[in-house]
């Protein structure tokens, strides 16, 4: 915060050779900076959002690369101050070289996501807004993409606003009357207060139920393959994953560790986890694999559990459906092997709800990925925006629950003061999302986790 006023340079491509690279530069003195390095046009002279060809050069007039300068000149930029990029080539002796220049000619090395802190100290966007950068960058698939761009766009930072707004009105009424107090003057409607927190209660509520949706978009959706030895787990991992991941053995306990790889359903990755199967043993080594088996079913958000429908009994099959249905974890119970099904125990599985597939030969794998992508679609909230942010999550939850203590306050007639005091704690945590309540170490904390040169 105290360098806020610096002039910064950084790579803003990624580091490793390749055909071209840029270097961006913010701040005050980004313009006479360049120019001292640039032989072409003077670029105190060139109009904003102009590109350039021409030469850098050092102190002694030795020509570094030939290179092509864009030219932002604020507010009407990025980080709405004074912005160039210089296109050169990739070699990374180059860059290296043009940057070490830039250095020396006034300019410092910026730190991670410290163009996009700029962008948001010098009002470009909100907090919630730059973080949607970091997410856009990061974006692997189509919906990660489609939300982070509609979070960027102000999306989930309006519906903020407009939560916020309603709620200062209501603030402002209640410090007004303990400026009267000794007067007993009534400015707020209680009635009207709880219904109006009522209804920001509805809409933060939806938000809240539409974080395991988003952090389901932005991460992936941890899914365990479980089952006891040879049901066909690793067959059933490299069937989705159309590769051999996982040795395949009729040995039971091949597997004693965990196998991880992702697919995307619908824009949706699963990562799928293949576990120990689970029995007891004697096995020191194929125990330890048991025990991180079920540590790892506890964790996930999903459970596939595979049945072997061959070789399998009924007291087993039904031991094991007991077992999961004692679980907090949801689960899909997968009835393997139904080329070679035994009737009693298909039949039994038909009142679970099974999907019936065969791994081995890659038989009804689409009846299993449409139950995976109904599971998603169960999760997602009706609210139009997407909370993806567990930062986020925890300040309308917080906000959640100061809004209780408000209708609890009013309801048990406590005094203006202390309803206040509750009000402008929802207000303080809204404030948070968007940045406009905020600290150096918050900002600290967010902008660290961006690339450098961003």
């Amino acid at each position: 915060m105290s360098h806020i006023n610096d002039t910064i340079t950084a790579l803003a491509t990624p580091p490793g050779q390749g055909a071209l690279g840029i270097i961006r530069v913010s701040g005050s003195q980004t313009i006479p900076i360049v120019n001292d390095l640039f032989k072409g046009k003077d670029l105190t002279k060139v109009v904003t959002h102009t590109i350039h060809l021409g030469t850098i050069r050092n102190d002694e007039n030795e020509i570094i690369d030939e290179v092509l300068v864009s030219i932002f000149k604020g507010p009407n930029s990025y980080t709405k101050e004074d912005v160039i990029e210089i296109s050169s080539h990739g070699s990374q002796y180059i860059l290296q070289k043009i940057l070490s220049l830039l250095v020396s000619k006034g300019a410092r090395l910026a730190k991670p996501g410290e163009f996009t802190q700029k962008a948001f100290l010098n009002g470009r966007f909100d907090l919630a807004q730059a973080e949607a950068v970091a997410d856009l960058i990061a974006s692997e698939n189509a919906s990660m993409q489609q939300t982070a761009m509609k979070q960027m766009r102000g999306g989930f930072s309006d519906e903020i606003k407009n939560l916020r707004e309603q709620l200062v009105h209501f603030a402002s009424m209640i410090e007004l009357e303990l400026d009267f107090a000794e007067e007993d003057v009534e400015f707020a409607d209680r009635q009207g207060l709880i219904d109006l927190v009522n209804k920001i209660q509805t809409l933060i509520q939806s938000l809240i139920s539409s974080f395991e949706y988003g952090n389901a978009i932005k991460n992936g959706i941890p899914t365990v393959i479980a089952g006891k030895p040879n049901a066909g787990k690793s067959t059933l991992l490299n069937a989705l994953l159309n590769e051999e991941k996982a040795i395949v053995s009729d040995v039971a306990g091949t597997t004693r560790d965990f196998i991880e790889d992702s697919i995307y359903l619908d824009g949706i990755a699963f990562r799928f986890i293949d576990t120990a199967g689970i029995r007891e043993t004697e096995d020191k080594v194929e125990s330890i694999g048991v025990q991180r088996t079920l540590a790892k079913m506890k964790e996930a958000s999903l459970v596939i559990y595979m049945i072997d429908l061959a070789n399998d009994t009924t007291d087993n099959i039904r031991e094991q459906i007991e077992g999961l249905k004692k679980s907090s974890v949801p689960s899909l119970i997968v009835g393997n092997k139904v080329d070679e099904a035994k009737p009693e125990l298909k039949a039994l599985l038909e009142d679970e709800n099974a999907v019936f597939i065969s791994a081995k030969g890659k038989d009804h794998l689409d009846d299993l990925k449409a139950q995976l992508q109904t599971f998603v679609t169960d999760t997602k909230s009706s609210s139009d925006v997407i909370v993806t942010n567990a930062r986020h999550l925890q300040s309308l939850q917080q906000t959640d629950d100061a809004l209780n203590r408000v209708i609890e306050g009013i309801n048990m007639e406590m005094s203006n003061d202390l309803v206040a005091q509750d009000i402008r704690s929802a207000l303080f945590h809204l404030g948070e999302i968007t940045g406009e309540v905020t600290t150096d170490d918050l900002l600290e904390n967010i902008f660290s986790k961006f690339c450098i040169g961003k």
